[in-house]
């Protein structure tokens, strides 16, 4: 029976006490421990069994426990503290922004994410792609950047977990309660309920906007479970990569189009659009089809939509992008294909890997990458994976070369670093250490922190996990109808004074959490070592849909329940951030064991590390970068094998020999005082080496400072004058693109190479025809570098070479050095790129022309420079 009427209920707050539900609904929670403890002040059961969820907490305090906090003198007291520097916070002029060259020259980013993991209470993330977006907005808000997230408000949001008696993996799905999470519907101008409508399968789509606070900034969320849809249109905010690709389809149609427009009818239509993975990428279109209503050309709106777009891809494997065949498309797009004046083939080959493929799918990360004038991996080596496996789409481009960058993520230092920890922190390092965590000078500190007093707080860290593994067993085992003997067996499980190995995260087959069983017995006689026992601590989801992991986590606890290591292996059932953080800040050590290179960065690990706690980690993702001596132990030297088994053979025996010989054996050497003296030091070394760098105010900076501003500002010059630079340069790039086949480089000549020592120059010239483009449309580069054994040239780099004589029937010599920097043999190379002013970089896809073929520095194609 449907209801007549609907009407939301809010907690009856006493006047002293309204602050509260200001707290309440903002996200500033989840980071602020000061916050917490005063909900927990209330009642300190309820909030934990409200799963730590402001509001719905304050509408589950009984009203009469609500009069007695309000005239509370010590509630009351913290609650001015509180409120005070939460409004401090919030109003604060004094942010890295505003004292940036930049704050009259503001740039306003949306940036777009399928998923936001800002807290466990509001379950709209499933793993690290949302973790991370939820870091990179508290970082924004620290940093006052004028930034707002788009998202969906998905209404079961990602699974719960939890195992049946075969260690099978089962899922349910909890509905969210929108009215009982810290979020309210986004206003419209007029002053009511914002909705936003879109055109789909010739029916009106109508759009819910919900707005949530997190700190400064606001994240807006998208939901269509609305009664005047159709059921179909309701499901499509539903589940968190629920159902299949039709569905991803609509969702992505939904976040990356009507994100757009809840932010045009908010007034907040952004200076840069951030794409944080390509599930958003249709935003492209909505930008060119708003750019061509105002009077450009297709090829004018891409030009101009380009230059506000920035895509970040996450994934170093292909099978992990969304594709989408021509029908599907064609189901979603095929009225917006008049509008754009493009054909099916033509909307297609914007997102092919190869265009003029009839019949290939559509990429979402191609389409990215297509639109987007600036792209970045996660990490340094995501970024040269990156490079490596899009090279395609710039045919003729070293690899090198292909503008795909890298930005390292982070994590926000505040959300989880643990409050025993944040309490040594402020008292040894001073304040500045949550406000600016990049300052190295501030990490310093950390040596100050008495050795006994560090260990004494990672035995409490130790000790907490334990207990709450317990009592999670504990309450597992109840709701299972468990025996009496087996719910009194749930307290002796772990030992708080072991040392504790942790292993969280989502288990996909690559991330390999199955390597440690690799040699039973010998895991066997590691764990049950009566002098050094180790202990270890598993969690994470696999995808509903994916049973290779769902086994992954079966053979865990299939080994976990063996008599013999009974209580010293334990798998963790529901992971989610509370979970995370027990496991981040608890855990002596912390496992990551992925298949280089397929990890694009993690950042599990930096949580770990901001709470004293030390990596063994395979070498990829973020650890390839970290990885130092005392910081840790590295897995292998980062090899990569064509054989995965001799890998995983090779990977799980160095485990085994780090833990019998290196981590356990420092472990358990103790002074006469009980402290384990190189292990503390070994605990401030990654303290001081990883937290510095490895934090999202950091990340974000490097975003804003490399991607967001210069974005702005050239996307904010092409829209000058009526969109004039706009016109210009999408002219240019036609021209240049019609002719570029009469560009050549028809003669080379050189300076006799002969007796090069370290610090001569090679002169060279080349006499390149222009195909009736001027000088000043191209530049004319030597690349030059290391002559490798295969005859390629590695780390090359590219020299301007100018123009020195008269253009003559369309031909021009130019002129430039090789510099010879060190021993050894050189090469170079001449190649020819377009050149414009408002170009983001001179790489366009299928315009470029080198001296010879093929056009990747060999033998052939580089000119040898003797030693």
């Amino acid at each position: 029976m449907r209801p007549h009427r609907t009407f939301p209920v809010v907690p009856r707050l006493p006047e002293s006490l309204t602050r509260l539900g200001e707290l309440a609904g903002n996200l500033r929670f989840s980071w602020d421990h000061a916050t917490v403890d005063l909900f927990r002040m209330i009642d300190r059961d309820l909030w934990e069994q409200c799963g730590r969820n402001p509001v719905l907490f304050l509408g589950s305090v009984p009203q009469c426990r609500l009069e007695e906090c309000g005239t509370d003198d010590a509630i009351l007291a913290n609650l001015e503290k509180v409120w005070r520097d939460h409004s401090r916070y919030l109003a604060s002029d004094r942010t890295w922004f505003t004292k940036s060259e930049r704050p009259d020259s503001p740039a306003r980013i949306g940036y777009f994410s399928a998923e936001f993991g800002l807290a466990s209470c509001v379950p709209i993330y499933s793993g690290g792609l949302g973790i991370l977006a939820g870091d990179h907005l508290k970082s924004a808000s620290d940093l006052g950047l004028p930034l707002t997230g788009v998202g969906l408000f998905y209404q079961r949001g990602y699974f719960r977990q939890y195992l049946n008696s075969e260690g099978w993996q089962q899922e349910n799905y909890p509905a969210n309660d929108f009215h009982n999470l810290p979020v309210r519907p986004a206003q419209s101008a007029t002053g009511g309920e914002l909705r936003i409508e879109l055109d789909l399968h010739g029916r009106t789509l109508n759009v819910a906007v919900w707005e949530m606070k997190i700190g400064r900034v606001p994240l807006i969320l998208l939901d269509t479970n609305l009664s005047t849809n159709d059921p179909d249109f309701r499901a499509i905010t539903s589940d968190l990569y629920g159902g299949g690709a039709d569905l991803r389809l609509l969702q992505e149609f939904v976040l990356g189009v009507g994100g757009l427009r809840a932010l045009a009818a908010l007034g907040r239509t952004p200076d840069v659009c951030h794409m944080n993975e390509g599930h958003s990428a249709f935003l492209a279109l909505e930008r060119i089809r708003v750019l061509m209503e105002e009077g450009l050309s297709f090829a004018e709106a891409r030009v101009a939509a380009s230059a506000s777009m920035v895509f970040t891809t996450h994934t170093p494997v292909p099978d992990a992008i969304d594709l989408f065949s021509t029908e599907q498309m064609e189901s979603v797009f095929g009225e917006w294909r008049g509008a754009l004046g493009l054909s099916s083939e033509e909307l297609m080959d914007l997102g092919r890997e190869h265009p003029g493929a009839s019949g290939a799918p559509f990429n979402m990360a191609v389409f990215a990458l297509r639109m987007a004038s600036h792209a970045n991996g996660v990490s340094a080596l995501h970024g040269k994976v990156s490079r490596g496996m899009w090279n395609f789409l710039w045919p003729g481009l070293p690899e090198e070369d292909v503008p795909i960058g890298s930005v390292t993520n982070g994590i926000h230092s505040q959300t989880w670093v643990s409050r025993e920890m944040r309490e040594l922190f402020d008292r040894h390092l001073g304040p500045r250490w949550c406000r600016d965590p990049e300052d190295r000078t501030i990490w310093d500190g950390v040596d100050r922190i008495p050795d006994e007093i560090l260990w004494r707080t990672r035995e409490v860290q130790r000790q907490r996990l334990v207990s709450v593994v317990r009592s999670r067993l504990r309450e597992r085992l109840v709701a299972a109808n468990a025996t009496p003997v087996e719910v009194a067996a749930a307290e002796g499980v772990l030992d708080p004074s072991a040392l504790t190995i942790g292993f969280a995260r989502r288990f996909a087959p690559y991330k390999r959490a199955d390597l440690l069983l690799a040699d039973p017995d010998r895991l066997r006689a590691i764990l049950t070592n009566p002098d050094r026992p180790v202990q270890f601590v598993f969690a994470g989801k696999a995808h509903p849909r994916n049973d290779a992991g769902k086994k992954l986590i079966q053979e865990i606890v299939r080994f976990s329940r063996l008599p013999e290591v009974r209580g010293r292996v334990v798998f963790v059932e529901d992971y989610d951030m509370d979970v995370a953080a027990r496991l981040v800040q608890g855990v002596d050590v912390w496992m990551n064991t992925p298949r280089r290179p397929l990890e694009a960065s993690g950042t599990s690990g930096m949580k770990a590390s901001i709470n004293g706690v030390l990596n063994m980690s395979v070498l990829d993702g973020w650890w390839d970068e970290a990885a130092g001596e005392r910081l840790g132990w590295s897995i292998g030297n980062g090899e990569v094998y064509d054989d995965s088994t001799t890998q995983d053979s090779i990977e799980s025996g160095a485990i085994y020999d780090l833990l019998e010989n290196e981590i356990a054996p420092l472990f358990y050497e103790r002074s006469r005082d009980g402290i384990p003296e190189q292990w503390i030091g070994m605990m401030k070394e990654t303290i001081r080496g990883i937290c510095p760098e490895f934090n999202t105010n950091r990340m974000v900076r490097e975003y804003a400072e490399q991607y967001y501003f210069p974005v702005a500002d050239r996307s904010a010059r092409l829209a000058s004058n009526g969109n004039g630079a706009t016109r210009e340069l999408a002219a240019w790039m036609e021209r240049v693109a019609s002719v570029w086949d009469a560009v050549e480089i028809r003669e080379i000549r050189t300076g006799d190479p002969a007796g090069l020592t370290v610090g001569s120059t090679v002169g060279v010239r080349a006499r390149v025809a222009l195909g009736g483009l001027s000088e000043s449309d191209l530049l004319v580069q030597i690349y030059h570098g290391a002559v490798d054994a295969q005859g390629e040239l590695a780390g090359a780099e590219g020299v301007r070479m100018i123009m020195d004589g008269t253009l003559e029937a369309g031909e021009a010599w130019f002129s430039g050095e090789v510099p010879c920097p060190v021993t050894g043999q050189r090469g170079f190379a001449v190649r020819v790129l377009p050149r414009h002013a408002d170009l983001p970089h001179p790489f366009l896809p299928g315009l470029i022309r080198w001296d010879s073929d093929p056009p990747r520095g060999s033998r052939e194609a580089a000119g040898a420079i003797t030693r």
